[in-house]
């Protein structure tokens, strides 16, 4: 084994001949193809972990970068527990900088949840921090960096948690797959980009040759009128992720496509996949084709089983499925980004080297009506076209000569319409920089009306005008593929719950952004600025009641706790997860219950929506109730 400086000289020799694309020295033995369960570290009771965080060379096809290692490896060794034992990590920082590690979807004390700033100071240069914590719960799984972008460069691994209990759900072999994305670029660098172009990493923007097919398609009328709206709300519809394909590589278990990582299996067994999204920007649509797979848990959390074909898994989410390949053939595992820019690839096979064709990217999605909180087919609004926004039948309202009548108290947020040369006057509840329109009759949200704050500030570009529930939809660009795909009305809890109370009260936050600029937060505001935080107590049964305002999927997280989805399941079993994706334009909601107090983060999980403001902590009093564990 070379020291670490050798092992440093080597690989920076290999990307100087080229070599990277096959020299897989930083990816963990359980992405390499060897027998056992290499790259496993076994942590309770006398078993205690050492986990090093220090800067080691990354690399494949002759590039290469520094990359921010757990152990020396991209992904981190898989840590895997025991439920009832005690676990203990020591965490040594060896970077110039702070560090930190947040054990996602574990329920723990808030002093050991590992976010600087909120429940600890964080680890500083040349220290060592002792994580010691009681393991509750079981299931799949996962850790990172909690502090400086570290995450996007390559610190996050898997976590198993054995259950002490006998397993649910049985199988012949398991696979841990972890998909990441990969940028060459400083992410700090990516981010000041985006902070002065927030469109800037989007290489799929429509072009003159999309307007003409769509015009041929649609009519020249329309799709003009369609192109004219879109640039007034000075929005895109292929919006779909901050930075695509272009600038990203998809990995899987820290393997380019290319890399190919291979799990093996004996026809006729029974094969768990353990698949973790711990990317930064990225979500996947995820499939095998000519494989349906069996979802067994999401989140860490025992489900009724569902067999799909397909699944959108959000950055964060975990969902285990079971396999059962009858043929002796390579299957390909494939990652697909949801703008389709891109995708990560394996392969699972009854020996090493085979692989299978890996297919076609498909269409790239365009964001519709409903993302823009402005699909109006479950109301009565006659006269308006849904292509070119046309809205005649409105009183003081004429856009054929592009002149507005005085309309009394239609302004919003000090901002009013304008229609290129329609004259600027107020109209209630009208802004079209973010299209609301909830003062206009008829168009409530069909959930119940409220739409929250009447002031989101210049931090926020849209207020959805339809709210609507959206659990029952299968995600963008999945809409219209013809197999079974998963979606979260489909989930559920196969123990019951621990609290079946009905919430006490209900806290309603909206998802606010400015792509524009590039700003995020919640109720228009960034972190920075939000003041006091949402207080609860220990033992208290609460509902979050969650609007997006936004037209991008913001997969929002809850430290210390599961939420309970309120997706018409019955009371006792609401599906328990961690992240929840929630849609453009949806309203949701979700129960929970503190049994620990503490400083809780509550953020999106896009790293550098986080990171540019949407983030939160929730404060809880009291004293601990380990019933609820």
């Amino acid at each position: 084994m070379p020291s670490h400086s050798g092992r440093r000289r080597f690989l920076q020799s290999a990307a100087a001949l080229g070599m990277l694309g096959a020299f897989r020295g930083l990816a963990p033995a359980y992405a390499q193809n060897v027998p056992g369960p290499g790259g496993v570290l076994h942590v309770g009771g006398d078993r205690v972990a050492d986990l090093i965080i220090d800067r080691t060379p990354f690399g494949y096809g002759g590039q290469q970068q520094m990359a921010v290692t757990i152990n020396g490896t991209v992904p981190g060794p898989i840590l895997r527990f025991r439920e009832g034992e005690i676990a203990t990590l020591r965490v040594t920082n060896r970077l110039d900088e702070d560090t930190s590690i947040h054990w996602h979807g574990i329920l723990l004390p808030s002093a050991m949840d590992g976010v600087p700033g909120v429940s600890f100071a964080g680890i500083r240069p040349g220290e060592t921090f002792t994580y010691r914590f009681q393991v509750r719960q079981h299931g799949t799984y996962w850790y990172h960096s909690h502090s400086s972008l570290q995450e996007q460069l390559g610190m996050y691994g898997p976590i198993i948690m054995d259950p002490v209990k006998p397993d649910p759900v049985a199988y012949d072999r398991e696979h841990v797959i972890v998909l990441a994305d990969w940028t060459f670029r400083d992410p700090h660098r990516v981010l000041a980009v985006m902070k002065k172009q927030g469109g800037f990493f989007n290489f799929q923007q429509r072009t003159l040759g999309d307007f003409f097919r769509d015009a041929k398609k649609n009519g020249f009328r329309e799709t003009l009128a369609e192109r004219e709206m879109w640039g007034r709300m000075r929005m895109n519809p292929t919006d779909i992720l901050d930075i695509t394909g272009a600038t990203y590589t998809y990995l899987v278990n820290g393997l380019s496509p290319d890399g190919n990582w291979t799990g093996i299996f004996r026809p006729g067994e029974r094969v768990r996949l353990r698949i973790i999204n711990s990317a930064a920007a990225t979500n996947f649509n995820f499939r095998i084709p000519g494989l349906a797979m069996t979802v067994v848990q999401a989140d860490g959390q025992n489900v009724h089983p569902v067999t799909v074909e397909e699944f959108q898994i959000a950055i964060a989410e975990t969902y285990d499925v079971i396999v059962q390949p009858k043929a002796e053939q390579a299957y390909t595992v494939f990652a697909e980004a949801v703008d389709r820019s891109g995708y990560g690839r394996g392969t699972l096979a009854p020996r090493p080297g085979m692989s299978a064709p890996v297919p076609a990217l498909r269409e790239r999605p365009e964001r519709t009506m409903v993302d823009m909180g402005m699909d109006m087919g479950s109301m009565d609004m006659s006269g308006m076209e849904h292509g070119a926004m046309k809205m005649e039948p409105m009183p003081g309202m004429d856009h054929g000569n592009s002149k507005a009548k005085p309309m009394p108290d239609m302004q919003h947020d000090g901002m009013q319409m304008d229609h290129g040369g329609m004259e600027k006057k107020p109209m209630p509840g009208m802004e079209h920089g973010g299209m609301k329109m909830d003062s206009m009759p008829g168009m409530e949200s069909p959930i119940n009306g409220r739409h929250g704050p009447d002031t989101h500030g210049p931090g926020n570009q849209m207020v959805a005008m339809v709210q609507r529930n959206r659990l029952g939809e299968r995600g963008v660009g999945l809409e219209n593929v013809e197999h079974r795909v998963l979606v979260y009305t489909d989930l559920k809890a196969l123990e019951p719950s621990l609290d079946p109370r009905p919430p006490e009260r209900e806290i309603e936050i909206h998802l606010t952004g400015n792509m524009e600029a590039f700003i995020w937060g919640m109720d228009g505001l960034k972190f920075s600025e939000s003041g006091e935080p949402p207080k609860v107590r220990v033992g208290e049964r609460v509902r979050i009641t969650l609007v997006n305002d936004t037209m991008m999927e913001h997969p929002m997280h809850l430290h210390g706790v599961f939420m309970e989805i309120d997706n018409g399941a019955d009371l006792a079993h609401k599906p328990r997860k961690h992240t929840i994706n929630v849609k453009p334009a949806e309203r949701l909601s979700f129960d929970f219950t503190y049994d620990e107090p503490g400083n809780f983060a509550f953020h999106c999980h896009i790293l550098y929506h986080m990171e540019m403001g949407m983030f939160r902590f929730v404060n809880v009093s009291g004293q601990p109730e380990r019933k609820l564990t």
